[in-house]
């Protein structure tokens, strides 16, 4: 058991919309990445995937509907539902989602990380 200080291992990258590893427990990964500007739309279908805001404030919009995350929110985003997450200015985000779940769902695109590493 080892105590992760969440900002230690924010400071450790610079880049964004590229999720790290930071805990497993459960099948399930505990991501840490920092966002900026546009995603792609996507959808997970076989995982719903949790978005908890560190720092900043996330926009997620959907075909019907633009939620706003604040920080020390969350918004769980139920499986298949198609989504798009952007960030005027850079979020700060922890994710909580299956071990399986692939980056961009079924969507394969130049934003798609098919490898994160554990950090």
């Amino acid at each position: 058991m080892n105590v992760v200080n969440v900002q230690d291992k924010l400071d450790l990258f610079s880049d964004h919309w590229h999720p790290r590893i930071i805990a497993e427990l459960n099948g399930q990964a505990v991501k840490i990445a920092k966002v900026k500007g546009d995603f792609i739309w996507h959808a997970h279908k076989e995982e719903d995937e949790l978005f908890f805001v560190i720092k900043g404030t996330l926009f997620i919009e959907f075909r019907d509907e633009t939620k706003t995350i604040r920080e020390g929110e969350m918004l769980v985003i139920p499986k298949g539902v198609e989504h798009r997450p952007y960030a005027p200015e850079e979020v700060s985000l922890m994710l909580f989602e299956p071990l399986q779940t692939k980056h961009t769902g079924t969507v394969d695109h130049e934003m798609t990380k098919t490898h994160l590493e554990s950090i």
